[in-house]
């Protein structure tokens, strides 16, 4: 009831998971935000990793630079379901992507906004992510904000140069997801 005795009526919120950005900015300046990462690959008839799929993508600052399907989990959403929304936004609805049967990740990353805490940062925010290796079969038609999505082998996607593009220190994690498959070139 209200102040009046009145009891207030109020339509439900139909995404009460998402913040406005007013209230994002001051959550992401109170508590780390929790992201899932994915990084999309193809494999061979024999299960082996044949190609790892890298977004090309502008960053907040304007650069163009390399990254996964990325994006937060919402309030009350399972990491499963993230995980599948973030890859559809991405890479679009024909994409068939296989999500792991444990949602245990192949690594926890931690973004901090400012240089030097660890090798990964996000000037927007101190951010936790579990990052997943995910199959696709389907066509991917990179949609949102992501420019294109290049196939890559493992030898391509573990040199130096493409690490280099990476934003925030993905091409650290990008080496790690390789070694996680056994696909990092020796």
């Amino acid at each position: 009831m209200g102040k009046t005795g009145r009891m207030t009526v109020r339509t439900p919120d139909p995404n009460p998971g998402w913040l406005s950005d007013h209230d994002l900015d001051e959550t992401r300046n109170r508590v780390p935000m929790l992201y899932v990462e994915a990084v999309p690959v193809r494999v061979d008839p024999d299960g082996l990793v044949a190609e790892v799929g890298l977004l090309l993508r502008g960053s907040h600052t304007g650069e163009i630079t390399r990254s996964f399907v990325s994006g937060r989990v919402m309030h009350g959403e399972r990491v499963r379901d993230a995980l599948m929304r973030h890859l559809e936004k991405d890479l679009g609805p024909t994409a068939f992507p296989v999500l792991p049967v444990s949602t245990v990740p192949f690594a926890v990353t931690e973004y901090f906004p400012y240089p030097g805490a660890s090798q990964f940062f996000d000037a927007r925010q101190h951010a936790v992510a579990l990052a997943y290796v995910v199959p696709v079969s389907g066509e991917c038609q990179p949609r949102q904000d992501a420019l294109e999505l290049t196939w890559l082998t493992p030898a391509e996607a573990a040199t130096d140069a493409v690490a280099a593009e990476m934003e925030g220190g993905r091409g650290a994690l990008l080496r790690q997801a390789l070694a996680h498959l056994g696909a990092l070139p020796g």
